[in-house]
């Protein structure tokens, strides 16, 4: 059965999709991207639920779901305009990026963090980086696709080799770059910059990001090597990709 507050977000996906498509237009491509991606995301809810006894989502995760609804009028615009409607899609994809800073705080405050949680506020960010790097890969070039797909290939290695998948200390260092590239890729994609200094500061964000999980992968090494206990997760983590 459908947990209620999974149902609700699949609502508030439909409901937003619908003010989409009354505002600026949303033609059945991007009906579909952005419902399979509402469907793809109570999925993966309802699977973690299951796995956690059943366990309901607390107040940070409804903040999380919403931004997630957020991602996918990002998804359905991208997938339907071809960059047509970039003020509406730079807004929506702002407002998720601010609200990455709230559901942490919700959490901590509430006394209601989770991995579960921290898993789905990491793969709304991840996922959200993905969309922006294909919108801004059409006017600098394919390269900047390495930006969204360098964690998904990070999660693919992990399966040939295990130790990736080692729990990571918290990190500052790691969080901010993470945080860097929403703010590059969406300024890159509202073409308020000109194309040279996109191509840069977005160059920039794609070597910080290589540094961030070029240091993760060099201290997983060493504790796999070394035989070094992992350190404990923390239970949920706010913008933290890389």
């Amino acid at each position: 059965m459908l947990n209620p507050g999974v149902f609700l977000g699949v609502l508030v996906q439909l409901a937003l999709l619908g003010s989409l498509d009354a505002s600026v237009g949303l033609g059945p491509l991007g009906w579909l991207a952005g419902a399979a991606y509402g469907v793809a995301v109570a999925g993966f809810l309802t699977f973690g639920l299951t796995r956690s006894s059943g366990r309901s989502l607390g107040p940070a995760d409804a903040v999380t779901l919403g931004r997630s609804a957020l991602v996918g009028c990002v998804t359905a615009l991208v997938a339907d305009t071809a960059g047509r409607e970039t003020a509406v899609m730079v807004v929506l994809a702002s407002v998720a990026l601010v609200l990455d800073a709230v559901d942490g705080q919700v959490a901590r405050r509430t006394g209601t963090a989770s991995r579960l949680g921290a898993r789905f506020d990491m793969e709304v960010d991840a996922y959200l980086i993905l969309v922006l790097s294909v919108v801004v890969a059409q006017s600098l070039g394919p390269w900047v696709l390495t930006i969204g797909a360098m964690r998904y290939v990070f999660v693919a290695a992990g399966r040939l080799w295990p130790w990736l998948n080692d729990p990571l200390p918290s990190s500052m260092a790691r969080k901010t770059v993470a945080a860097v590239q929403g703010i590059v890729l969406v300024a890159a994609a509202s073409t308020i910059l000109p194309v040279w200094v996109g191509f840069v500061v977005t160059l920039g964000a794609l070597g910080l990001l290589a540094w961030s999980f070029g240091r993760d992968t060099w201290w997983l090494l060493e504790q796999h090597a070394f035989g070094t206990a992992p350190v404990e997760p923390r239970p949920r983590v706010t913008v933290d990709v890389a």
